[in-house]
């Protein structure tokens, strides 16, 4: 097992430099100038060819791209992500606490489409074909078909405006996670309940399944262990669950007025603040790299005939 984990880890290595290569690279592509970005943002009356070349020394832009790279990638590994342009903050004061907020809702959000696809996966299995299996599949595939920002609309119109029940925005209370987790739960454990199902329907005719109900097994203790190895093969989803809800919590968190990752990469962008917009891209996607591998690693210590495959 141990080796397989090294080689997984050395797998995401390159992966995870050539990530950050294409980040950095972004800023490269874009028609504006970074140094010109930096004069208007610091409310310079008059632009001049002079002050553009000063400032990209003072920046180390006027070095070549691999060597600004280099730098770069450096100090990223000792989370220094540079100055925002706009407020010349460092980046990782703005970023670290959003990505915090983010998180939070994101454990919470997750949590619930778990147990939420756990539960109906179950029960839609065991009722197969029945009118509940019906429709729980039909209600969650209009809901999850319907747009997250309608969604949102519409449960802010009727429980904070209609009912005044629930906040509208900001991260005060408890409360105020209930909305956003509901609009995120509802957009995907829509997707996620449907693998538990199909999984738990290919464990209903296996050998097993037949041998326990012969030996008078209870019904519920036969139901566990089709749920855990159902469970096996659900991880891997699972397990990417978790940065994809990281990932796309920028609508919801932009309604609800989110402090997070979605809010603060939005005004970034609105902004032009390039260096934000870079550890923003960056911080997802080595999430992504490292929730995966993470998945593999567990999938192999549950199931040891995928340590063979690598």
């Amino acid at each position: 097992m141990s080796r397989y984990i090294i080689k997984r880890l050395l797998i995401s290595i390159p992966l995870l430099m050539t990530i950050s290569f294409l980040t950095f690279v972004l800023n490269n592509l874009s028609p504006l100038d970074p140094a010109e970005l930096v004069l208007h943002a610091q409310d310079v009356p008059k632009i001049t060819d002079e002050l553009i070349a000063e400032t990209k020394a003072a920046l180390g832009m006027d070095q070549p791209l691999f060597i600004r790279y280099l730098n770069w990638f450096i100090s990223c590994l000792h989370l220094d992500f540079g100055n925002s342009y706009v407020t010349g903050k460092p980046v990782w004061s703005l970023l670290g606490p959003a990505f915090l907020n983010t998180l939070k809702l994101t454990l919470v959000s997750f949590t619930a489409i778990v147990a939420l696809s756990i539960v109906l996966g179950v029960i839609c299995a065991l009722r197969e074909g029945k009118i509940l299996d019906k429709s729980i599949r039909g209600t969650t595939f209009f809901l999850t078909s319907m747009p997250s920002y309608w969604l949102a609309a519409l449960m802010v119109w009727y429980f904070s405006v209609k009912l005044d029940l629930l906040p509208t925005s900001g991260m005060d209370s408890y409360q105020s996670y209930i909305l956003p987790v509901t609009v995120i739960t509802v957009s995907f454990a829509g997707v996620y309940f449907r693998i538990i199902r199909s999984s738990m329907l290919s464990n209903l005719n296996e050998d097993y399944v037949l041998y326990g109900r012969a030996c008078g097994l209870p019904e519920n203790k036969v139901t566990l262990h089709m749920l855990r190895n159902s469970l096996q093969v659900a991880t891997s989803v699972f397990g990417m669950a978790l940065p994809i809800i990281l990932g796309s919590t920028v609508v919801v968190e932009n309604i609800f007025a989110w402090p997070g990752l979605g809010t603060l990469s939005v005004k970034s962008i609105l902004s032009r603040d390039f260096p934000i917009i870079q550890a923003y891209v960056l911080v997802l996607a080595v999430a992504f790299v490292l929730f995966n591998t993470a998945s593999d690693i567990f999938n192999a210590a549950l199931n040891p005939k995928l340590r063979k495959d690598l």
